[in-house]
């Protein structure tokens, strides 16, 4: 694993996952979040190892937390079936089970095996991909429905979620259903980054927080550029960036531009809104 995709990696899981969690205003997710990093920490530590035992140990470890952390979405489902069908519990649900996908694939590259047949260069990739196209994508798309209770806020909600799954589908079956999942998903954050900007955004008095929303829903309209023309290439046979270049515009931009601001953004807007009911 490159540098730059191990330390996408780690932003993800030290600081995107735990911050996202606070960010769901769910108090069952106190506890995991609380200790998340104690299974974050052995994660990032397994990226930086040589591959076998000790880095295969470590993964597991995260591989843990991300599974208890999937545990929560059926016990959402069952404590609430009617409250599922709403968009932006469907984006929350789909954020808890994507780090879970992430942490299989470093398990299995940390470990140096295959797994379904992908190669390591895939799988390496296929971590940062769900913590922040799985991961901050659904949770920031859920967060904005929340706000925007719009049929555009609705559309965004339910196509990340969809268009992850259509991406993850087409590792199987080919490149015409991974590119359909990118169209998908693409529409998506689309939506979300203009509904950030000209709902969520020109809400705000603070200049930092419209910053922050100004600058991640820029970044995420383009770098949504970027990957679909990377999936119509693969498909197509057309020219396309190669997978080193898509991490250093594509998956850099997507992690520092679009998931840590937003996570910041939304930080800021949860504390004023904290502040406003306890001075209330």
């Amino acid at each position: 694993m490159s540098v730059l995709v191990n330390s996408i990696v780690m932003l993800g899981m030290l600081v995107v996952v735990p911050a996202g969690l606070r960010l769901t205003g769910a108090a069952e997710l106190d506890r995991i979040r609380r200790l998340w990093p104690l299974f974050a920490v052995p994660g990032a530590v397994s990226l930086w190892l040589p591959r076998g035992t000790t880095a295969t140990a470590l993964a597991a470890c995260y591989a843990l937390g991300a599974v208890l952390l999937a545990m929560h979405a059926p016990y959402r489902l069952l404590r609430s079936p009617s409250r599922s069908t709403k968009p932006a519990e469907t984006a929350l649900l789909t954020a808890l089970v994507t780090p879970s996908v992430a942490a299989l694939a470093l398990v299995a590259e940390r470990s140096g095996h295959t797994l379904f047949g992908f190669g390591l260069g895939i799988l390496a990739l296929t971590v940062p991909h769900f913590h922040f196209a799985g991961f901050a994508a659904a949770l920031v798309a859920g967060l904005v429905c929340r706000i925007a209770d719009t049929p555009a806020g609705g559309f965004a909600a339910l196509s990340v979620p969809l268009g992850t799954l259509l991406v993850l589908i087409g590792y199987f079956i080919g490149d015409w259903a991974e590119l359909a999942g990118a169209v998908v998903l693409t529409a998506g954050m689309w939506t979300v980054a203009l509904l950030t900007w000209r709902t969520v955004r020109l809400g705000q008095r603070d200049r930092i927080t419209r910053a922050l929303l100004a600058a991640s829903s820029t970044v995420l309209a383009v770098t949504m550029v970027l990957a679909l023309s990377w999936a119509l290439g693969e498909a197509a046979g057309l020219p396309h960036p190669t997978l080193t270049w898509m991490a250093a515009t594509h998956g850099l931009g997507n992690a520092l531009g679009f998931a840590l601001c937003s996570v910041l953004a939304w930080r800021r807007l949860q504390n004023h809104t904290d502040h406003e009911g306890r001075t209330a």
